[in-house]
């Protein structure tokens, strides 16, 4: 997966960056304005004055720039004037070096802040020397401080990283923790499922966020959901197969056992006859169930392709003729010229239009007929099969479809109920429907309806 393309690579850039971001202009004004609350200390002019006229008249010039290094690396530039004349160079921004004169001519101590939107001082403080002579110290300093650049590149550097920890850490905090919560819930889900709580979902935590975790829940859940219900039908399936392979197993075992006593051989040849029979009864009854098991779990195991669906009912009755003639039935088809196409599994279609076929012949009587059409009826392919036999008690339409049911009028054929549930299944994995309603004037007329294929 593309990392550039995930909403929770960019959810968490953004915070991350939002983080920095914020450490930033937050950490430059707090330090600024904690450095200048917590640092800040009077400046005695006077004493700085006296410092610097002791040592111009104990050194002369030379000491007297010794002293202006000291102060520089304090903070401060300063220099003694005399005669209107600095007794060093000093570098003085041009308003004040504009102004000096008219305040060296005052002759009086001055302490001035040029611009109120910075914490800049211009100090004049006169002081007379060991000579006589009247001297005038001219100091600017920055931040009205002692403190020297070091220290205050020092306490920059720990609020900055002070703040940086704070941020990130709850920044930290809270993706961390939007992250684990449906990472501990996909967690409990998985413990749960494994312990064989099938029922157990994540239930998508994270709220209104759909980032690629909560898709991930939502999968999960999904997964969940698809594999209760495969358990439950194989569940389902095993209760109904065992069931249903009790009574013919017994009446299985009971022919054996007769076939085994037998002195007759003629006896013992028709009871293992009837052991045949009852062999390929559950060898077509488990094919059935299995059939059945495989597409209601959604697995057909089968290619789709284009087919003609009128063509492929009528090979169904044309296999089914054999049947209806060994019974006398008739077999009538009606169709129209035009190709009938969907998209499907033809192993599937086949089975099923069989089973239809060959359930209208069982049900109907002896020298009676069964009607086979295809059409295409509201945008959907049709096959109608009808026979002419008994029909089916209205309430128990509702469940002709169902697995194993064998209604009322189950009674004079043989079978196991499974054969309409087949259809039933088969129609559903393709898109369609099946139908089921008796005939005006008796009988029963099933409907296969199936999306007619587009292009």
């Amino acid at each position: 997966m593309n990392p550039f393309k995930s909403s929770l690579y960019w959810r968490l850039l953004l915070w991350f960056c939002a983080a920095n971001l914020l450490v930033l202009v937050l950490g430059g004004f707090l330090t600024r304005r904690f450095v200048e609350y917590s640092t800040e200390v009077e400046i005695d002019w006077s004493a700085l004055a006296q410092s610097a006229e002791q040592a111009y008249d104990q050194g002369g010039p030379s000491a007297l720039a010794d002293w202006i290094d000291k102060q520089h690396r304090e903070g401060v530039e300063a220099t003694l004037f005399q005669d209107g004349q600095p007794l060093q160079p000093i570098h003085l921004p041009p308003p004040i070096r504009e102004s000096l004169p008219d305040m060296l001519a005052a002759d009086r101590s001055l302490v001035l802040r040029p611009w109120r939107r910075l914490s800049m001082y211009v100090a004049v403080e006169p002081v007379v020397g060991a000579d006589g002579r009247q001297r005038q110290l001219v100091a600017i300093s920055r931040s009205h401080t002692r403190l020297p650049p070091q220290a205050r590149e020092q306490i920059l550097l720990a609020v900055q990283c002070a703040l940086s920890l704070l941020f990130i850490g709850l920044v930290g905090w809270w993706v961390a923790r939007s992250v684990a919560k449906p990472v501990q819930a996909l967690r409990n889900a998985t413990q749960r499922m494994a312990a064989g709580e099938l029922s157990a979902r994540v239930d998508h935590p994270g709220g209104a966020a759909r980032d690629e975790l909560v898709q991930l829940a939502g999968d999960f859940d999904a997964m969940a959901e698809r594999i209760e219900a495969l358990v439950a039908h194989d569940r389902r399936v095993l209760q109904d197969l065992s069931h249903e392979l009790r009574s013919p197993l017994a009446r299985l075992q009971l022919i054996l056992d007769l076939a085994q006593r037998s002195d007759d051989p003629a006896a013992a040849e028709r009871y293992f006859r009837q052991a045949e029979q009852e062999i390929a009864r559950l060898d077509r009854m488990t094919g059935d169930m299995l059939a059945l098991s495989r597409m209601e779990g959604g697995l057909p195991g089968m290619e789709r392709e284009r087919l003609d669906f009128a063509e492929l009912a009528h090979d169904g009755l044309q296999q089914a003729s054999l049947e209806a003639d060994a019974r006398h039935i008739q077999l009538q088809w009606q169709a129209d010229d035009a190709p009938l196409e969907v998209i499907g599994s033809p192993v599937l279609l086949e089975r099923a239009l069989g089973n239809l076929i060959s359930n209208a012949i069982k049900y109907s009587p002896e020298g009676s007929s069964v009607e086979i059409s295809a059409h295409a009826v509201d945008g959907q392919a049709e096959c109608l099969v009808r026979d002419h036999g008994p029909g089916v008690p209205e309430a128990e339409l509702a469940s002709l479809f169902r697995p194993f049911f064998r209604g009322s009028n189950a009674a004079r054929a043989e079978g196991h109920g499974l054969g309409l549930a087949i259809a039933q299944r088969v129609a559903k994995a393709h898109g369609g429907e099946i139908l089921a309603r008796n005939g005006d004037g008796g009988g029963l007329e099933v409907r296969l309806r199936l999306p007619v294929a587009s292009g």
